[in-house]
């Protein structure tokens, strides 16, 4: 705004030279000169971003999260460069607030996506999934320190990221529990596809995705309230769609030289986008976090549950299939320690098991009963904090194995490896 603002009183300083100078033409412009030279400087003041008006405050925050990442399925092997994946990607966020009074607050959030290229999406065959700008959140909310907080819009409702946000040993990004590298990725068994993919036995029935763990964690249209928090307890109540609602309570408090964080949450989801009349998904989880503040220890770990009653979900007219209700576990534990000037290191290893996540459209293609499916994954990282440039760098390395049984009939995924060099810098 000040190089604004010193080209206009400029501009301002040339024509009023001129007009001493006793030009005629300038004389016939009359009144209407420095009116005219307003207007075009607030115009430009206009395009100047600002920290909001009067009354509201603007903050722009956000990062760009990038990453190099190589695989190989036992016959064929590739690097591909992309993102870290919806919810966690590059992206930008808008947030203010406003002061009403001693107790009562206002305020929003824009927070808007920039994903170069899906990792979701990406398999053998395709390793540019496509650009793609979106709203995640668009919503408005109103506090009060005593009552606490509503917020109406598309947001992160009270269930969504529950187990994973406690993680606070600084490799939430590289390392959880959602399958973000690998859903679309195709499994093969003694090196021949095996029509199946590594999202088939992750499958996550609420909302469709083979993600294997978080299976309510995308934000939706809803309304939410977040309690004040008493001792270190909050809770969490929405409501949005058609329909889906959800609660959750936390947790979070340092004793006795520990740091514990605790979330559990439950939700379900009769929206008719995805079910019938009656149908339903039905989802639980918790997390906890525990960490050893003087020697930087740390272990997490999280679980979840899903039932779900859906029934012919191809539309085939055909019966007798057999549903299991799925689940899955997670765990991490390492050291978070400051052993450079740059900040902090994380070294850590990771292992998980999906139990009976099996698409229900592959269980209704084959119309069988005595149905499974089993996946684990191992792995280990090591994560630098480089604080003076808001910055984390990651080495990962992941090890992952599967099978399905279908009426009986058991195939066994050959192994598949993946090796992720990335970092994230925020702003």
């Amino acid at each position: 705004m000040k190089k604004y603002s010193l080209s206009a009183l400029a501009a301002v300083g040339l024509l009023a030279g001129g007009l001493s100078a006793g030009s005629a033409s300038a004389a016939d412009l009359g009144g209407n000169c420095c009116a005219d030279l307003e207007e075009r400087v607030a115009e430009l003041e206009a395009t100047v971003a600002r920290k909001g008006n009067r009354k509201v405050s603007l903050t722009i925050s956000g990062w760009i999260a990038e990453q190099v990442m190589w695989w190989d399925d036992g016959v064929e092997s590739n690097a591909y460069v992309g993102g870290v994946g919806t919810t966690l990607a590059s992206h930008f966020k808008l947030t203010g607030s406003a002061k009403i009074n001693s107790d009562w607050s206002a305020g929003y959030i824009l927070h808007v996506e920039a994903i170069a290229q899906e990792p979701l999406a990406a398999n053998q065959a395709n390793d540019d999934t496509g650009a793609r700008v979106g709203v995640l959140q668009s919503a408005w909310y109103i506090k009060s320190e005593t009552l606490g907080k509503l917020t109406v819009g598309q947001q992160s409702h009270a269930s969504d990221n529950t187990a994973i946000l406690v993680d606070g040993s600084g490799s939430l990004v590289p390392a959880n529990w959602v399958n973000f590298d690998t859903p679309a990725f195709r499994a093969r068994t003694a090196g021949a596809l095996n029509g199946f993919t590594w999202g088939t036995i992750g499958h996550c029935h609420g909302i469709g995705l083979g993600i294997g763990g978080d299976c309510n964690g995308v934000p939706d249209n809803a309304v939410r309230y977040d309690s004040p928090t008493f001792a270190g307890f909050s809770v969490s109540a929405s409501w949005g769609e058609d329909d889906m609602w959800d609660v959750a309570a936390r947790y979070a408090g340092e004793f006795s030289g520990f740091k514990l964080a605790v979330a559990a949450a439950y939700n379900e989801i009769t929206d008719n986008n995805i079910f019938r009349a009656g149908e339903r998904a039905q989802y639980f989880q918790i997390g906890a976090y525990l960490q050893h503040v003087p020697s930087g220890v740390f272990v997490y770990g999280a679980y979840g549950t899903e039932q779900s009653n859906v029934i012919d979900p191809l539309r085939d007219g055909n019966g007798g299939e057999q549903y299991l209700d799925g689940d899955h576990w997670y765990v991490k534990a390492g050291i978070r320690q400051r052993w450079t000037p740059l900040g902090h290191t994380v070294v850590y290893g990771e292992y998980q098991q999906r139990n009976d996540m099996l698409d229900p459209t592959v269980i209704d293609a084959a119309d069988t009963v005595n149905n499974s499916s089993e996946m684990t994954m191992w792995g280990v990282g090591i994560v630098q904090e480089i604080d003076a440039a808001a910055m984390s760098i990651w080495l990962t390395y992941r090890h992952l194995d599967g099978e399905v049984t279908l009426g009986g009939a058991n195939t066994k995924f050959d192994d598949f490896d993946l090796i992720k060099f990335g970092a994230l810098i925020a702003f």
